[in-house]
């Protein structure tokens, strides 16, 4: 398999020494789906932003598609274009994500900025549309849109841009039941078509559902397990000492019982 990323004891600090990620090795490779997991504040998001080329390395290095990841880097145009290109990053609000005036136009706008002509971009945007069943709302300004209607405007506002890499924070959050069912099958749609996934995540049910790997960082801000999701699963007290599963009680009448709980009803 060809790496699409390299990391190799990356770390970043935020501000007055805050760690946020701590000597992570980690490599991507081309077609895998991926989920990055731990409790809030392990350093899920800002991973996800270092692969976006969003932060950068305070310590050890990041390599994409075998070119160096730094702020440097992204100042050169070719790279920069390539990058851009390539890889589409889906934030956990999408609210922070959309800002045009209409669908189209938030469909429209990745294109644009690749310079491509109308009518291709035309032709994009229906594809597009019509794949995640939004073109009735094409119209619509994005505020009076649904939550699940943003998520999915949010999504194929990245899509249109074609990227091979596809970078999405919390992707099920603040979703109903329907449309986490619905994310879930496009998850592996994008994976028969061979794209690339890196999700960040603390649902461990979209997890073991949509990616053949999971990496689990601690609230230490580091690797603590890298493997399939059953692997994963599998290993009880990890997932209690990193907080992703809770033991939880319950009592009928006067007897009691106790199970493990994770986020997304999941049962360990």
């Amino acid at each position: 398999m060809t790496a699409e990323f390299v990391l190799t004891g990356a770390t970043h600090t935020y501000g007055a020494g805050v760690c946020a990620l701590d000597r992570i090795d980690l490599t991507i490779e081309a077609g895998q789906h991926v989920a990055i997991v731990g409790a809030n504040g392990s350093g899920k998001s800002t991973l996800l932003k270092m692969l976006d080329g969003l932060v950068f390395c305070d310590g050890g290095e990041i390599s994409a598609f075998g070119h160096a990841l730094t702020e440097d880097a992204l100042e050169e145009p070719a790279f920069r274009r390539e990058f851009r290109t390539r890889v589409g990053f889906v934030f956990q609000d999408a609210d922070v994500q959309l800002f045009c005036n209409t669908v189209f136009d938030e469909l429209a706008f990745g294109p644009l900025q690749l310079a491509l002509g109308p009518s291709e971009v035309r032709e994009r945007v229906a594809e597009v549309a019509g794949a995640l069943r939004i073109e009735k709302l094409l119209d619509r300004a994005p505020y009076t849109l649904s939550g699940g209607e943003k998520k999915r405007v949010a999504i194929a506002s990245v899509l249109t841009m074609r990227p091979r890499v596809l970078l999405m924070d919390e992707p099920t959050n603040a979703l109903d039941p329907r449309s986490q069912v619905w994310l879930l099958d496009v998850l592996r749609e994008w994976k028969a078509a061979g794209r690339t996934v890196v999700i960040a995540t603390h649902d461990l049910t979209a997890a073991a559902e949509s990616c053949e790997r999971m990496v689990v960082l601690s609230e230490e801000h580091r690797v603590v397990a890298d493997g399939t999701p059953d692997d994963v699963l599998s290993q009880r007290e990890l997932l209690l000492a990193v907080n992703l599963i809770h033991e939880h009680e319950h009592r009928h009448g006067g007897t009691g019982h106790t199970h493990d709980h994770a986020h997304g009803h999941t049962h360990a």
